[in-house]
């Protein structure tokens, strides 16, 4: 479904500054006007292009500003009106994807080393073998599949299979969008080592680190002509890289590199441009398996996650009021109640000086998960009714802002203390003398500190938004949806929230808005797919 635009005020000085400049005049000036506004506004809203008619495309054609690809500020082509930066990301990702598409190994012993990792011929765990067979054979492999089916323990294996064929010989890299999915591959990758063959730990990496950061700058160290030095280069929770992102990374891969992306081509696209991973999926099915046995969820949490991604909604709200089903259901009381006293056991290890890793480990048992930032169901709210419900049953959370406890996200990059937008931080005293400082795990399982006023932009975390929350698992999600239909939700979101959790769900929504969340589906305007076929 079709979502109606936004415009801000940039929207509209920026196709004025255009219109101003194009030549035309009129109906046809205006035209072009309300084009270059509705392009400003698909980009907020995470749309790579506009899609304009063969009217309107004849009437761009009259101006100098607009090209088939030259440097000009608009492009047009193939029916899609860009940006001209944008459209060199899409072209450029379209034709080195290809590329890479088409680039196979030989594998001495492929059948071999399968059969010894995998078990001889179709069985369970035939996708993975499957999804295996692709990564040795292939430069580009993309394994999609929903959380507990697997990703992670079968790159472990591909890994262990790809370095068992060149004699330990490959250098691997393993990277992650955010700093949070970063540490959960890096966990999950630790926790496949003991019980398959393969290379010793590898550590994780956020993408920026990997590319390497250049301060106030928006390019990277390692570009085409400064490529990586990986063999093999992974990365999990592949549905968050945007377009951008994709293109500066594969642009920095070594030639005959391979490149292994992990992810659920059903959940929520990047909050930037473009939906790349559920375009190479579909452009690219010989390069693609989908790992479809689900090993870790709740029979209860799969079902609810199936039937929402189906947008079954009638067989969803059902399961939610059906008592047997003990691991999902719907609350019924405030949710900042309820939220408040699944956060107090939290709050009582920090008031306790317990260490650090538990008091991680509490937190991170449970989250409120939210469709929006505003509103008293939003996250703003939502964290102000978490703080005052704690406060008024003695915990330290009115009087100061730096207080105990209170939990922190960041959303603005600090290249320079290399915290990056969606790390989530713990506020507690220092060991020495008591003053707050404010905690993060790194990748690697390791803690770090930063004093609070040297923070980027940051904010209250005991809620985050569905589109924060991707790259985490918790125990346990409660799901807040507004009390009015907003064009945020979608089925994706739903599913995103729900695939959170690892042990229950629960949902604090209206069965009506929980139903045309359901209906609505995203559709991201993209030209990369047409590009890659």
């Amino acid at each position: 479904m079709k979502e109606a635009l936004t415009y801000s005020l940039l929207d509209s000085h920026f196709a004025a500054f255009l219109a101003a400049r194009c030549g035309l005049a009129g109906q046809r000036r205006q035209i072009f006007e309300d084009l270059v506004r509705d392009l400003s506004a698909s980009m907020m809203a995470g749309h790579s292009c506009l899609p304009v008619s063969p009217h309107q495309e004849e009437i761009l054609a009259g101006t100098s500003l607009v090209s088939g690809g030259e440097k000009t500020p608009l492009v047009v082509h193939n029916g899609r009106l860009y940006l001209h930066r944008y459209f060199t990301y899409e072209s450029r990702l379209a034709a080195q994807i290809r590329e890479m598409a088409g680039l196979t190994f030989q594998v001495p012993d492929a059948k071999a080393l399968l059969d010894a990792s995998f078990g001889p011929g179709p069985g369970v765990i035939d996708w993975q073998k499957r999804a295996a067979e692709t990564a040795m054979r292939r430069a580009l492999c993309i394994i999609s599949g929903g959380p507990g089916t697997g990703k992670t323990s079968t790159v472990v294996r591909i890994i262990g299979l790809l370095q068992q064929a060149a004699g330990g010989r490959l250098q691997v890299a393993l990277a992650a969008p955010t700093g949070k999915a970063a540490m959960r591959l890096r966990q999950s990758v630790e926790g496949s080592l003991g019980s398959v063959p393969s290379p010793a730990a590898l550590p994780a990496q956020t993408l920026h680190r990997l590319l390497g950061v250049r301060r106030d700058s928006p390019q990277f160290r390692h570009c085409r002509e400064n490529p990586l030095p990986w063999d093999v280069v992974v990365v999990d929770e592949a549905s968050m890289v945007d377009l951008a992102m994709m293109s500066k990374l594969v642009d920095a891969l070594k030639p005959g590199a391979r490149l292994i992306l992990l992810g659920d081509k059903d959940q929520l696209a990047s909050v930037e441009s473009g939906a790349v991973l559920i375009d190479l999926v579909r452009a690219l099915p010989d390069n693609t398996v989908e790992l479809q046995k689900t090993y870790r969820f709740d029979a209860s949490i799969k079902q609810l996650s199936r039937k929402v991604n189906q947008g079954d909604a009638e067989a969803a709200w059902q399961l939610l009021l059906d008592p047997v089903c003990e691991h999902v259901g719907l609350l019924e009381v405030p949710p900042q109640d309820y939220a408040g006293e699944r956060y107090r056991p939290y709050m009582d290890l920090v008031a306790g000086a317990a260490d650090s890793e538990r008091v991680f480990a509490a937190f991170n048992s449970f989250r409120i998960l939210c469709a929006v930032r505003q509103g008293q169901r939003g996250v703003e709210g939502m964290n102000k009714s978490v703080e005052q419900y704690l406060g008024k049953r003695g915990y330290d959370c009115l009087s100061r802002v730096w207080y105990p406890g209170r939990p922190v996200l960041i959303t603005r990059n600090d290249y320079a203390q290399e915290l990056y937008n969606g790390d989530i931080g713990i506020c507690l005293p220092d060991p020495g003398d008591g003053s707050p400082r404010v905690w993060f795990e790194r990748p690697d399982g390791t803690l770090r500190n930063c004093l609070p006023y040297r923070l980027p932009h940051c904010e209250t975390a005991f809620a985050l938004t569905v589109h924060k929350s991707q790259g985490s698992e918790f125990d346990e999600v409660l799901v807040v949806l507004p009390g009015e239909d907003r064009a945020v939700l979608s089925r994706e979101l739903v599913y995103t929230a729900v695939t959170r959790a690892r042990k229950g769900v629960l949902l604090s929504a209206g069965e009506e808005i929980f139903r045309q969340a359901l209906v609505r589906k995203i559709q991201r305007f993209s030209g990369l797919g047409d590009m890659l076929r």
